[in-house]
């Protein structure tokens, strides 16, 4: 099953996957859960950052580890990540790989993937997975053609493949998330 998780900041895209891996996990439902997102800057270069590849990809995955934490404790969170039942990677290392059965992938802030990216990683699906794939169309920090906006006109209508969009009256981050993306969506005049 795959399903998209369209719209704008703080609707809880990541939040509502986040939750519904976790709750799986506990459940028995899925054995593991894959975090994944592109290595891409929103607009500011960090540089070289010190560490083992997990350290350095952890900056990337922060709000998920808060989620995961918040619905499962944190004691189990790391007792999955020292066991493999909870993994981060990545997209650019996703090639090779197969998503197995009762695993809960979540490809998040996909909007800043190129067609051939969400290709390679659509194809790593294997049977009875389940793939969450989020982001906001309009906050791309890629230039060119978009791999999440691709996908979705792609895929629509094929059987397993879900979208749902998130509006405006769907933020829930804050009144003044909602009023500032208000502004940004009013057109330039100049």
């Amino acid at each position: 099953m795959l399903t998209f998780g369209i719209g704008p900041a703080g609707t809880g895209k990541s939040y509502c996957a986040g939750a519904l891996a976790a709750e799986a996990l506990e459940s028995g439902r899925i054995e593991r859960i894959i975090l994944t997102r592109p290595a891409v800057e929103s607009g500011e270069n960090l540089g070289f950052l010190p560490g083992d590849l997990d350290q350095k990809f952890s900056v990337y995955i922060d709000a998920f580890r808060d989620i995961l934490n918040e619905r499962l404790g944190a004691g189990t969170v790391d007792y999955c990540l020292r066991h493999g039942r909870i993994v981060a990677a990545p997209l650019a290392f996703m090639r090779g790989k197969t998503f197995n059965s009762k695993t809960f992938v979540i490809l998040d802030e996909a909007q800043n993937t190129t067609p051939a990216q969400m290709k390679m990683f659509l194809t790593r699906i294997g049977e009875d997975c389940k793939v969450v794939i989020n982001g906001d169309i309009l906050q791309s920090d890629i230039r060119g053609p978009n791999g999440l906006a691709d996908a979705v006109e792609r895929l629509k209508g094929l059987p397993n493949v879900y979208l749902h969009e998130f509006e405006r009256e769907d933020i829930v981050r804050s009144g003044l998330v909602r009023d500032i993306i208000d502004r940004y969506e009013i057109p330039d005049e100049n």
